[in-house]
């Protein structure tokens, strides 16, 4: 039965990735047909990231009360009536309400998934299973590109949001199987803890790695938004031509996070994240050059490359880093301030593209990038974490 187990995870994982890198790809597309601001992707981000704020936060008591399994199922299935209602908006109010129950179905399911993941199995398995995450989130833009190339955006969210529903009745299907897996990364049993934020903040480290967290997943989700509109309104490449080049920054997450399985068997994650942040560092310097497409193409790639191994080596190192017994409350506190970055900081990207130039699209990610070494240092100095 344990055996059964690990691929329905990553069919899981799969179904966490196909929404998120849609709107950034159809957005070029979405605008002008609704006659609104360029910026205005950044409001429909907030709302949905500030779903998964809420969502995350609930995680530790919601995945206490229900379990992995049916957390998991519910909150698919969520996405995938938030995803066919977005193929039947007609106008932005009706998107920005749609993203509502979107981000709440995306929260907890990630804390939960996540979180029985770094207690119950290796970190290469964390590294595949969130490779597996990067295999949805380049499919995503794939479909969208077909469905802009003939009937339009509505009908690559009605694909994404059928493909959404089959997943949940496999795993629907699948909730025997939700118990501890044979192959876990140690038997040591444990206590849940549950403690108020204000406690878990006095941890040593935990204010660090929040930061961390926010930064990168701010850097991940505004690359992942504008780069389709960055590679046609600053490098004058058509939209369709765009949303397929949208893709290549999580091809470059999928496949690292395929070798990244190999390579935590002998690099601690502490260097994996430190390897990341540096190839992450020469994909956005490649982005900045004004060399052509074929330089562009290769900053995209090793901007997803990069950005590989440090979600899922943050995560798998939290009980590590924290204790067992404190990592549901931390991985649901990790997600929620992740979500945060991404609520806040790509809308603010696109107030500064509309006000000064999507050309800063680079720069911007530089300075998240920055802040993020410094905190990720800082964590392990606290943590003593070698």
């Amino acid at each position: 039965m344990a055996s059964l187990l690990l691929p329905v995870i990553y069919l899981a994982f799969i179904s966490l990735g196909l929404p998120d890198s849609l709107l950034g790809a159809a957005w070029p597309s979405i605008y002008p047909s609704l006659g609104v601001p360029l910026s205005w992707a950044g409001g429909i981000s907030a709302i949905i990231s500030a779903g998964t704020v809420v969502s995350a936060l609930a995680s530790d008591r919601l995945n206490g009360w229900l379990g992995t399994g049916k957390v998991t199922a519910l909150s698919v299935a969520l996405t995938a009536a938030a995803l066919f209602g977005f193929s039947c908006s007609s106008s932005y109010w009706q998107l920005c309400l749609w993203g509502i129950p979107y981000g709440l179905g995306a929260g907890s399911v990630d804390a939960a998934l996540n979180n029985y993941v770094s207690l119950h199995y290796k970190s290469r398995h964390m590294s595949w299973l969130h490779c597996m995450w990067g295999v949805g989130a380049s499919v995503g833009p794939m479909i969208m590109a077909r469905a802009l190339s003939g009937p339009g955006w509505t009908t690559g969210y009605r694909t994404i949001a059928l493909l959404q529903a089959g997943l949940t009745a496999i795993l629907v299907l699948s909730l025997p199987l939700w118990k501890r897996p044979q192959d876990a990364a140690d038997g040591e049993a444990f206590t849940p803890e549950h403690r108020s934020l204000p406690e878990l903040f006095k941890v040593p480290g935990v204010p660090q790695v929040m930061l961390c967290f926010f930064c990168y997943c701010s850097l991940e989700s505004t690359a992942g938004l504008w780069s389709a509109s960055y590679c046609t309104l600053v490098r004058g490449i058509d939209a369709a031509t765009a949303a397929r080049w949208a893709s290549l920054f999580y091809l470059g997450i999928t496949v690292g996070r395929f070798f990244s399985g190999f390579l935590t068997m002998r690099i601690s994650d502490r260097n994996m994240i430190r390897l990341g942040q540096g190839v992450i560092a020469v994909g956005i310097l490649l982005i900045l050059l004004p060399l052509g497409s074929g330089v562009l193409f290769a900053g995209l790639i090793l901007l997803g490359l990069g950005c590989a191994p440090i979600y899922p080596c943050i995560i798998h190192e939290t009980p590590a880093n924290f204790g067992r017994a404190l990592s549901m409350a931390l991985t649901g506190l990790q997600m929620a301030f992740a979500y945060v970055g991404t609520c806040v900081m790509p809308p603010l990207f696109g107030l500064l593209a509309d006000k000064i130039s999507p050309a800063l699209y680079p720069w911007y990610m530089a300075v998240l990038l920055v802040v993020m070494f410094i905190m990720a240092e800082e964590l392990h100095k606290r943590t003593a974490v070698q």
